[in-house]
C-alpha cells in the first residue's frame, strides 16, 4: 500500500515539472547578410562589387550596367576574365590598370579593399576618357608640329639657296622663290592664327553666349562682302530673320569658314547656294557647294583637326586643315548640331541648326504719375 502512494506521488510530482527553457544564443561574429551587403554597395556612383571570399555576393547599379547582372553569384576571376584582375584576385588588396575590361579600347583601374578575413570590395574607376584625352592632345602636338614644320622648311630651303651668294640665281627664278616664300608665310600665319582660333573656342566652350544675333542679317553682310570678290553670280544667297544667343566673332568665323570651304573644294564654274532661315522651331545655316563631292569614308573624321581627303589639293588652296574642327567647336559651342552631306559628282551640303533666342518681353506701358 505505501509503495502504490509512492509511486502515485512521484507520478504526480513528475507531471507538474516547468517546461524545459532552451535559451537561444545570438553569437555576433561580424557576418553580414545579402541583403546587407546589397544595401552598403548600392548607393555607390563607381561600379562597386563586395566579395565573398572570391566569389561576388552584391553589386551596386553601375557595375551590373557595366559587367552585366549575370555576375551575382559567380567567381569574380570569371566574371572579370583579365590577367590583370585575376592577378589582383590572388591578393588580399591592391590596385591594377585592367586593360579591355568592358571594350577593346577601355582602360578600368580595379581596387581590391579587405572588409575583414572573409568580405572584401572591389572598385571600378573608368580611366578610358583621361586615356582619350591624353592620346588626342599628343596627336594634336604631333600634327601641328608637322604642319609647321612643312612651310617652315620651304621658307628656310629657299631664303638660304637666295642669301647663297654662289647660287647664282637669276631673277625670274629669285622672283619665283620669293613668291613661293610668300605664299608659305601666309599659309603659316593662318595656321598659327587658326590655332589660336581653336584654342580660344575650346577654352570658351562651357560659357553659354549671351548676345542676341540675327544670324539672316549676318549671312547678308558676310555674302555682300563675298560677292565683291567672286563676282554675284557665284553666289546664290537666300536670307531670312533668325535671332540666336550667339558670339558674334565666333558665329562670324563659322560662316567665313564655311563659305570658303564652299569656294576652295567646289567647282570654280558652278555657284555656292548659302540659305539661312528658321526650320522646324530652329535657325538653319545651309552651305552647299557643286562639285566632286567626298567620298562616304571621310565624312566621319572631316571635323578631326588635320584631318585632309586629299592633302596636296588642300594645301595647294590654302587650307590648313582646321577649318571644319573650328566650326565644329562654335557649333557644340552654341548648343547646335552640324551635318555635313555629299554625294560624289554632285556636291557637298553643309547644315549648322542652332536654338532660337527666346524672344524677349515687352515692357507694358506704365502710366504717368
Amino acid at each position: 500500500m505505501s509503495a502504490a502512494i509512492l509511486l502515485v506521488w512521484l507520478a504526480t510530482l513528475w507531471l507538474a515539472r516547468p517546461e524545459p527553457v532552451v535559451e537561444t544564443i545570438e553569437r555576433d561574429d561580424g557576418s553580414v547578410s545579402r541583403q546587407a551587403m546589397i544595401e552598403l554597395v548600392e548607393p555607390f556612383g563607381l561600379p562597386v562589387l563586395m566579395l565573398d571570399g572570391q566569389r561576388i555576393a552584391a553589386a551596386n547599379a553601375a557595375a551590373r550596367e557595366e559587367l552585366g547582372t549575370h555576375i551575382i553569384g559567380q567567381d569574380a576571376r570569371v566574371a572579370l576574365r583579365h590577367p590583370e584582375a585575376i592577378e589582383l584576385l590572388k591578393k588580399p588588396q591592391g590596385r591594377a590598370l585592367v586593360r579591355g575590361l568592358t571594350g577593346a579600347r577601355s582602360i578600368w583601374q580595379v581596387s581590391r579593399v579587405p572588409i575583414d578575413e572573409r568580405f572584401s570590395l572591389i572598385e571600378m574607376v573608368n580611366r578610358t576618357a583621361e586615356a582619350d584625352i591624353s592620346r588626342a592632345h599628343t596627336d594634336f602636338v604631333a600634327n601641328a608640329s608637322h604642319e609647321l614644320r612643312t612651310p617652315l622648311a620651304s621658307i628656310i630651303g629657299y631664303i638660304e639657296t637666295l642669301a647663297d651668294p654662289d647660287a647664282k640665281v637669276d631673277e625670274a627664278t629669285a622672283a619665283r622663290f620669293h613668291a613661293t616664300v610668300l605664299r608659305e608665310s601666309r599659309r603659316l600665319q593662318s595656321l598659327v592664327e587658326d590655332l589660336m582660333s581653336l584654342s580660344r573656342i575650346e577654352a570658351e566652350k562651357h560659357d553659354p553666349p549671351r548676345d542676341r544675333i540675327d544670324l539672316g542679317q549676318m549671312v547678308s553682310t558676310i555674302t555682300s562682302e563675298t560677292a565683291m570678290n567672286v563676282g554675284d553670280e557665284r553666289l546664290l544667297v537666300e536670307t531670312g530673320e533668325a535671332v540666336v544667343m550667339g558670339d558674334r566673332q565666333q558665329l562670324d568665323q563659322l560662316v567665313r569658314n564655311l563659305i570658303d570651304n564652299a569656294f576652295k573644294y567646289g567647282d570654280a564654274q558652278q555657284p555656292v547656294t548659302v540659305k539661312i532661315g528658321i526650320v522646324r522651331g530652329e535657325a538653319e545655316l545651309v552651305v552647299a557647294d557643286r562639285g566632286e563631292g567626298i567620298h562616304p569614308d571621310h565624312l566621319p573624321y572631316l571635323t578631326r583637326r588635320f584631318y585632309r581627303t586629299d592633302p596636296g589639293r588642300s594645301r595647294a588652296a590654302g587650307g590648313t586643315g582646321l577649318g571644319l574642327a573650328i566650326v565644329k567647336h562654335i557649333v557644340e559651342r552654341h548648343r547646335g548640331k552640324l551635318d555635313i552631306a555629299s554625294t560624289q559628282g554632285v556636291g557637298t551640303t553643309v547644315t549648322v541648326r542652332m536654338p532660337l533666342a527666346i524672344a524677349q518681353p515687352v515692357a507694358a506701358d506704365l502710366p504717368l504719375p
